[in-house]
């Protein structure tokens, strides 16, 4: 199948070089480069702010400290409103982490010929999952045998328990899927809008006359929705930390 003028293609995951061993695939892919190098930046920018004497912050921020002391007080905030704890700011580091990770990942793939890694569900899950079995090891360690209460409201009755464990069990366990469900689907369909148009527009650009100039139109309309990926892909990371401080919430106060 030729994927050349698909939308999807953008999706693809490309061997830039491939080696393997046995049945085992170690190639480097275009995937791989974009983890790496998000990784790089992001470790840097982690050891700059801990480290112990640093002369490149001001008392009159600029501009770059600026944006870093925003982010900095929104997670904050966000992690002291929705964890309801005296050591809710433990879980500071993690939060941020999470939050910046996924916001460099959005916004990264919003470059022409890069890649979006939260575009795959792959990703997604596999970041829900290993993040939401963190949260149940904090639970179990926290609570002991008490984590099971998490399926079983307050003040139920037991004919009412046959009936609401079930159902408790299979949305907790539903968590980590609708919260990687949630990231991949919105960093897929606006990407495949955006292609989707784009491609519109150059289609019509390969006629002559009225057909040309209708070119613009489209060309137009990518403006406003590259500021709207720009809001999806910020409101995604923050939406995607919200909800780990809800169940982190949930794991230390067995709501």
């Amino acid at each position: 199948m030729n994927y050349f003028f698909s939308p999807l293609e953008q999706f693809q995951v490309l061997p830039i070089f491939s080696f393997y061993f046995d049945f085992i695939d170690f190639s480097l892919t275009n995937e791989t480069v974009i983890l790496v190098l998000i990784t790089f930046f992001s470790l840097i920018l982690f050891i700059s702010l801990v480290k112990e004497q640093d002369t490149s912050y001001f008392i009159i921020p600029n501009r770059w400290q600026s944006i870093i002391e925003i982010i900095y007080k929104l997670i904050l905030s966000l992690v002291t409103d929705n964890i309801k704890d005296k050591k809710n700011q433990y879980f500071f580091p993690l939060v941020f982490s999470i939050f910046f990770l996924l916001l460099s990942i959005n916004l990264i793939g919003l470059i022409p010929y890069s890649f979006t890694l939260t575009s795959h569900l792959i990703v997604t899950l596999a970041l829900s999952l290993s993040i939401f079995i963190g949260i149940n090891i904090i639970c179990v360690r926290n609570h002991g045998i008490n984590f099971f209460s998490l399926f079983l409201p307050a003040g139920t009755s037991v004919v009412l328990a046959f009936l609401l464990v079930p159902i408790e069990l299979i949305s907790y366990i539903f968590k980590p899927i609708s919260l990687s469900i949630r990231l991949f689907a919105n960093m897929m369909a606006g990407h495949t809008l955006l292609k989707v148009i784009a491609g519109f527009a150059f289609t019509l650009m390969g006629n002559v006359g009225v057909l040309f100039l209708l070119h613009y139109i489209p060309l137009l309309i990518l403006i406003p929705l590259f500021g709207l990926e720009l809001g999806v892909a910020l409101i995604q990371s923050f939406v995607f930390s919200i909800l780990i401080c809800i169940y982190l919430n949930d794991a230390i106060n067995l709501h």
